[in-house]
């Protein structure tokens, strides 16, 4: 008989694709296959040749790129001394996350379909397409797909004999159980990781650095609506080396009053501590958390409580309902018919966890400890482009971060956990610890001295540029052109001083662009228009290198249009020949783009 096994390997940057997996893991459970899901980059590459079935579920970040935890896979994956017959034996089917707003809509999904392909592997079916654009999310086009493939892989790999596929009503083990002891309230200390100041590898996800923080100031006007600071942290004796275009990893917290709040309604003493055991042996422990651990050590740095959570979280809570008009609002929110309604409850308000196990109290009250991290996620590093130069600053790090905060229908104003989480940290009253560690950013500038760079940084964009040009000027390289934008000169004009001071001395050349102080307003791709000469010539003749970094919305398409129009009115190119050039410049790396939404 064929073997039933299926493994479900994840590339996920934001936890959407593995929430994916994880449910593709439990349908797969659900029809007697023996599942396991990991992330691509957990797996041993080489023991894909004995797979028989297996389900690809792919994010794609950036302008194109895999996510960090599939990058070693997809590095191998595309060797091309690989056998065309290497993954013959394997059935597969691949399931990408993506964005269509962006321009490279699903591309490592569509890309890796196709090299599955090329390798002799049996795809199931067409790649599968999910859009966040789709006012229903990704589950549009993930229920359609899902039902097709569980038909193609029960044709191929039928029930056993005597079993049926087990049904919405019945609950699946929990991953993992808890084991309490009863001294949690004598006060045992957890220590993990980020408490170790000296570590002999470089700080990862795994073991983060805990940098104190030196300062932490708002660099706009009190009057103005946005808050954003410059945070500098001491990285001394952390071993951290980093350039300009690198990323610092920030690991947030839940605050004290969440974490009380969740425990009251979870009826969890925050002092009690606990060993977790697996329920499968197939499932690793979490790795970042301590054994033992306690409560509140669990629920203020592990579990992201403040999400707004994912269909999969209202299908398992209503598992647990002793109350019966909850349980079916929760089962209908589960439901593929009742996917508007969860969007206009949960997702367009922005509702979190929290806010949701509040408005379901008999059935949050009755939710078994075990079944919390099949509940919630685990919380997510935030990426924070770095805004200093090593070279300039040899043992710190500094971020230009806009504290979140925005209002929805809901009573409360919807807080961003990391922005906030720091913003309320004061190293004037205390000394404060944050977990960080840094990795390779998107941003790559030239080596050769000679060559200039063009930077569009709007915003909060301009840190990465700011990174830059501190790290140019001390390696004596000159051609140092900025385009800096925001709301008003005396509003939220970041380093102001600093770079009007470099503009003085000849270290820089800065062109701004203030879009409230007149009437009409002017944004950096103005300015880029009224530069044209200049652009064309620093691109054509000088072989300029041209950057653009900020919010992901609208600023990057028109900045690009007017660097083309450039190329047409400058350069007499043709609206062709001008997408033609930007393509070879990106192609050779003299046009990068870091945008975020």
């Amino acid at each position: 008989m064929v073997e039933r096994k299926l493994l479900v390997l994840f590339g996920s940057q934001t936890g959407t694709a593995q929430d994916v997996a994880e449910r593709i893991g439990r349908e797969g459970v659900r029809r007697h296959f023996k599942c396991r899901v990991m992330p691509l980059d957990s797996y041993t590459i080489a023991d894909l040749i004995q797979e028989p079935l297996v389900v690809f579920v792919c994010s794609t970040t950036g302008q194109g790129e895999p996510p960090d935890n599939m990058k070693k896979f997809w590095r191998f994956i595309f060797r091309r001394n690989l056998p065309a017959t290497s993954l013959s034996l394997m059935d597969c089917a691949v399931l990408g996350l993506g964005d269509s707003s962006y321009p490279k809509f699903n591309f490592v999904a569509k890309k890796l379909s196709k090299r599955l392909n090329q390798l002799g592997s049996n795809g199931l079916l067409p790649v599968g397409l999910g859009d966040d654009q789709h006012d229903l999310g990704p589950d549009a086009v993930i229920d359609p797909w899902l039902k097709q493939f569980w038909e193609q892989a029960l044709t191929i790999y039928p029930l056993p004999p005597g079993l049926r596929v087990l049904g919405d009503d019945v609950i699946l083990p929990s991953k993992y159980s808890f084991q309490f002891e009863d001294d949690g309230a004598n006060g045992i200390s957890v220590t993990a990781c980020d408490t170790n100041i000296q570590t002999k590898s470089p700080p990862s996800r795994l073991c983060p650095f805990p940098a104190r923080i030196i300062s932490n100031d708002r660099v706009t006007d009190e009057s103005h609506f946005q808050d954003v600071r410059l945070i500098t942290f001491d990285i001394s004796g952390s071993g951290i080396e980093y350039s300009a275009g690198d990323v610092a990893m920030i690991e947030p917290r839940n605050s004290r009053e969440s974490v009380e709040q969740f425990c009251q309604l979870l009826r969890l003493d925050p002092r009690q501590t606990f060993l977790l055991k697996p329920n499968d042996a197939a499932i690793a422990l979490p790795t970042r958390l301590p054994q033992p651990c306690t409560i509140q050590y669990l629920v203020e740095r592990y579990l992201d409580i403040n999400c707004v959570p994912r269909r999969s979280f209202f299908e398992l809570l209503s598992y647990f309902s002793p109350d019966e008009m909850e349980q079916e609002k929760l089962k209908e929110f589960s439901s593929a018919e009742g996917q508007e309604e969860l969007y206009s409850y949960c997702n367009r308000l922005r509702r979190t966890t929290l806010e949701i196990l509040h408005d379901f109290p008999q059935t949050t009250s009755a939710v078994p400890p075990d079944y919390l991290f099949d509940l919630i996620p685990e919380i997510r590093p935030r990426a924070f482009s770095i805004a200093s130069s090593q070279l300039a600053y040899p043992s710190r790090i500094q971020i230009l971060m806009a504290v979140v905060q925005y209002r929805t229908k809901l009573k409360k104003p919807r807080k961003g956990l990391c922005s906030t989480w720091l913003a309320s940290q004061n190293p004037q009253q205390s000394s404060v610890y944050v977990p960080l560690w840094v990795k390779k950013g998107m941003l790559q500038f030239p080596t050769e001295t000679k060559i200039p760079v063009i930077m569009v940084g709007p915003g909060t964009g301009v840190a990465p540029f700011r990174a830059a040009v501190q790290e140019r000027i001390a390696e004596g390289k000159k051609g140092n052109y900025l385009f800096f934008g925001c709301r008003g000169k005396s509003k939220d004009f970041f380093c102001q001083t600093e770079w009007e001071e470099l503009n003085r001395k000849g270290g820089l050349t800065l062109f701004t662009a203030f879009s409230r102080d007149q009437e009409d307003k002017i944004y950096v791709q103005h300015r880029i228009k009224e530069q044209g000469p200049l652009i064309w010539n620093l691109i054509q003749e000088e072989q300029a290198y041209f950057y653009i970094a900020g919010n992901a919305k609208m600023m990057p398409a028109q900045v690009t249009d007017a660097l083309k129009s450039i190329f047409q009115s400058e350069g007499g190119l043709s609206e062709a020949e001008s997408e033609n050039l930007l393509v070879d410049l990106e192609r050779c790396g003299r046009f990068q783009t870091e945008t975020w939404s």
